[in-house]
């Protein structure tokens, strides 16, 4: 809550350019582990999570903006439940991917509105959040939708047959 809003974009955004190369070079160079993808995808929840929390805590303490706050809240609980939905639907054997807006598009959103409010321009913490909270229900339609239709088509499909009959 410092009001060092520009320099906690480009240090988010700098981690999150590292978070999406180790991943990247481990699958890569063949290094993927199971292990190894569920604690990227913890990390990703954590960050998500600390982000969202740190832009409601500046909302709250420096802003005194209690609507923004609420969109940051929005967003932070948005944010782990979208992920939750993909990773639970294919815990069941089930896709839940796309949506409007990903982890990537989330971080973009809500980071160019914390840099440009730090380069001085009103309101875009704002704007940008409640965008977001928007943009971020379609998502948890999209990927709901797309989780029954999973089902629906499962379901149609029948238990798996072995191989060799019986």
């Amino acid at each position: 809550p410092n009001d060092m809003l520009l320099w906690g974009t480009f240090t988010v955004w700098g981690f999150a350019m590292l978070d999406l190369l180790d991943g990247a070079m481990a699958r890569a160079r063949g290094y993927g582990t199971a292990f190894g993808a569920v604690l990227d995808a913890t990390c990703d929840r954590l960050v998500d999570g600390a982000l969202f929390a740190a832009i409601a805590w500046w909302c709250f303490v420096h802003d005194d903006n209690r609507p923004a706050a609420a969109a940051a809240l929005i967003c932070l609980v948005l944010a782990q439940v979208i992920s939750y939905v993909k990773a639970r639907a294919e815990a069941s054997g089930l896709e839940a991917d796309g949506g409007l807006v990903e982890r990537a598009e989330r971080l973009i959103i809500a980071l160019v509105g914390t840099g440009l409010h730090g380069l001085g321009v009103p309101y875009t913490v704002d704007i940008t959040l409640w965008l977001l909270a928007v943009l971020s229900v379609i998502t948890l339609l999209q990927r709901t939708a797309a989780v029954a239709k999973a089902a629906r088509a499962a379901k149609a499909a029948g238990p798996p047959v072995a191989e060799g009959g019986v």
